[in-house]
C-alpha cells in the first residue's frame, strides 16, 4: 500500500479508473483496520456482529466518500477524515441494530426489584453506596411515575436512561423531533420542580451516582 498526500488521495478517487480503484481498495483496507479499535467501546472482533458490521461500513463509507470528496478541506490527514465517517456510520447502524426489535414498553416497564434506572447504579461499590443509590434510583421512580404523563415517561427513560435516538422515539410515538423536545422539556420542568420541592437539586442527585 503506497503512502499518499491528501491531494493525491483526493486525485486519485476523483475519476473512475485502474487510479481510483487501487485507491479505494487502500482505503478499504485503512478502515477495515482501524474498526476493531474505533469500536472496541460498543464491540469487539469476536461479536458474530463485528464482520458483517465491518464489511457494510467499509462500502457504506467508501461511498460516502466518493459523494462528499468535495466537502473536504485538507485541514486533517485525509485518512483521518475518512476513518470519522466510517466510525459516524457504524455507530448510526449499531444504534439502529441495538433499537430495531425493542418497543418503548420494553424499555419503560419495571420489573420486581428492577427498573430502567438500574442501569445508573455502580454495582462495583461498596454496600453502603450501593443502598444509597437503591434508594434513589427507587425515589427518582416513584417521582417519575407520579409527575409524568405515560408519554413523558416513555419518552424520557428512551431517550435519556437507555440513549435511544431522538428520531427513533419520534417515530415511534408518532409524533416528530420538534413536539418529542416539548414534550421532554416539559418533562424535565415537572421532575425539577417535584425534586425542589423536596429539597433536591439535579447536582443531589447526580453526586449520588459519581465514582467515589
Amino acid at each position: 500500500m503506497s503512502e499518499r498526500t491528501n491531494k493525491q488521495w483526493v486525485a486519485d478517487l476523483s475519476a473512475p479508473g485502474e487510479a481510483q480503484e487501487d485507491a479505494l481498495s487502500d482505503l478499504r483496507a485503512i478502515i477495515m483496520r482501524g474498526l476493531p479499535y474505533a469500536l472496541s467501546k460498543w464491540l469487539t472482533p469476536s461479536d458474530p456482529q463485528f464482520d458483517s458490521l465491518s464489511e457494510e461500513v467499509a462500502q457504506d463509507t467508501l461511498l460516502r466518500v466518493l459523494d462528499s470528496l468535495q466537502t473536504f478541506e485538507g485541514r486533517s490527514k485525509f485518512t483521518t477524515w475518512v476513518h470519522k465517517i466510517a466510525v459516524r456510520i457504524a455507530l448510526t447502524e449499531l444504534r439502529r441494530k441495538r433499537w430495531r426489535d425493542v418497543s418503548l414498553d420494553e424499555l419503560t416497564e419495571r420489573a420486581p426489584g428492577e427498573g430502567p434506572l438500574g442501569i445508573l447504579a455502580t454495582h462495583e461499590a461498596g454496600p453502603e453506596v450501593v443502598a444509597e443509590q437503591s434508594d434513589m434510583i427507587e425515589h427518582l421512580q416513584r417521582v417519575i411515575s407520579e409527575e409524568l404523563t405515560e408519554k413523558q415517561r416513555q419518552a424520557l427513560i428512551a431517550t435519556q436512561i437507555h440513549g435511544m435516538p431522538m428520531e427513533e422515539v419520534a417515530r415511534r410515538m408518532g409524533s416528530n423531533r420538534n413536539a418529542l423536545y416539548k414534550l421532554l422539556h416539559d418533562a424535565r420542568l415537572r421532575l425539577k420542580s417535584r425534586l425542589e420541592e423536596e429539597g433536591l437539586s439535579p447536582e443531589d442527585v447526580m453526586a449520588v451516582f459519581e465514582p467515589g
